[in-house]
């Protein structure tokens, strides 16, 4: 091999940042490609992450072929209660949604990828990402610096490296909303399971926007709560109370954890050269409910397919083009995803009550619901073809528009 294969063969097609859904699925997809991926990820696998583990349909429908997702149980009730109280139960003879635990999730997510033909490597901590400089040999190319001095080089570089990306930093990610979330594994007795089996609790919580969930999973029941960053204390002590309300404060917890959710503000880029962002390094996630596996899977896909083009880009200006592509197909889709979960998490801030009355005590909100989780359709094609869906959201909207003008009376 001469000097210049031997140089072109280190330089990968495309390097993805962090083994995650998103990562993994972007790998996944440049892959399948046929290109030559890296697929860095700085812990060893399997790892564990905070998450409920909710497996929706948008998420089941946008796995590799063949993919046997790792079930712990099949949902078929929810009980919704608000803040405690009036709680009622909801069935569906279908599967609404499956529970997996991420650490066997996203295993198997990965090894999808480099059965596909992608190379892992753990234990990578990536410290930056350089797009010109003496470590970048020519424009066609980008450098990944890991923490210990060591220069990668690709065509195009993924960056689905997690909340808090070094990746989305350098990109320039901007987000209009942090939440945290609390969560805590505790295993239970095999009485208290059988209550559980087939069934998931939703609770309305006492700050504004905030939620907690039991999600049954064999002999551990994962139990959370999310509320908006800033309410730390009220949020652990909202934990607390969920925990012992259900009588579920006698058990121990296996793992206690937390974890930032951040969301990007419309105006933020996904891309800056050859590289480009997905999943929660992008701030790609549901609003309202903070669901993130989905737009994961999702955005990780549409990143690992116009990944490929950057690579194939070869200028500036052709890059740039792949790469607005990119931006416009996850505007396209999930963008409108989030800007009506945006005016849904405004309703359930000012009007939780509404919302619980809604979803269980009026059928056609509780028939919508179960086909969104089974993802035979999504909020935003229900309001879309529903007049009476648009129309009450409408109506919401105008109602918040006149109380933010009367408080605005008032404060003047």
């Amino acid at each position: 091999m001469d000097r210049t294969a031997e140089a072109e063969r280190a330089v990968w097609d495309v390097i993805v940042v962090g083994a995650g859904p998103a990562g993994a699925s972007a790998a996944y997809a440049a892959a399948v490609a046929g290109r030559r991926v890296l697929l860095l990820e700085k812990a060893e696998l399997p790892r564990y992450k905070t998450c409920g583990g909710g497996i929706i349909g948008p998420s089941r429908d946008s796995l590799p072929p063949g993919f046997e997702l790792p079930l712990r149980d099949r949902v078929h009730a929810v009980t919704f209660s608000l803040d405690g109280k009036y709680a009622r139960t909801r069935r569906s003879k279908q599967m609404l949604f499956g529970l997996i635990n991420r650490p066997e999730f996203d295993h198997q997510l990965v090894e999808a990828a480099q059965k596909a033909g992608a190379e892992l490597r753990t234990g990578a901590t990536v410290s930056r990402v350089e797009q010109h400089g003496p470590a970048v040999p020519d424009r066609r190319t980008a450098a990944v610096v890991l923490s210990d001095g060591e220069t990668l080089l690709a065509h195009a570089v993924v960056g689905a490296d997690g909340s808090a990306s070094r990746i989305g930093a350098h990109v320039g990610v901007k987000l209009d909303q942090v939440d945290l979330g609390l969560e805590a594994e505790i295993p239970v007795p095999e009485t208290v399971a059988e209550d559980w089996a087939g069934r998931v609790l939703i609770d309305w919580g006492p700050m504004p926007g905030s939620y907690g969930w039991v999600f049954p999973k064999g002999d551990t029941l994962t139990v959370g709560v999310i509320s908006a960053r800033g309410e730390g204390a009220a949020t652990k002590r909202y934990l607390e109370d969920f925990i012992a309300r259900l009588g579920l404060a006698g058990f121990e917890p296996s793992i206690s954890s937390g974890h930032l959710t951040r969301c990007r503000s419309d105006d933020s880029p996904l891309s800056r050269g050859r590289v480009l962002v997905c999943g929660d390094a992008a701030g790609l996630l549901e609003p309202w409910t903070r669901e993130g596996i989905s737009f994961a899977l999702r955005s990780g896909r549409l990143a690992g397919e116009w990944a490929v083009r950057v690579a194939e880009a070869h200028d500036a200006v052709d890059a740039r083009r792949q790469a607005l592509n990119y931006a416009f197909a996850v505007r396209a889709g999930l963008g409108v995803e989030m800007s009506l979960g945006r005016r849904m998490l405004s309703v359930f801030e000012r009007r939780p009550g509404l919302l619980h009355a809604v979803l269980t005590g009026f059928r056609p909100a509780w028939n919508a619901f179960a086909k969104i989780t089974r993802g035979s359709t999504s909020l935003t094609e229900l309001v879309r073809t529903h007049p009476l869906a648009r129309r009450a959201l409408s109506a919401l909207d105008r109602e918040e528009k006149q109380g933010v003008r009367e408080g605005t009376e008032e404060s003047a």
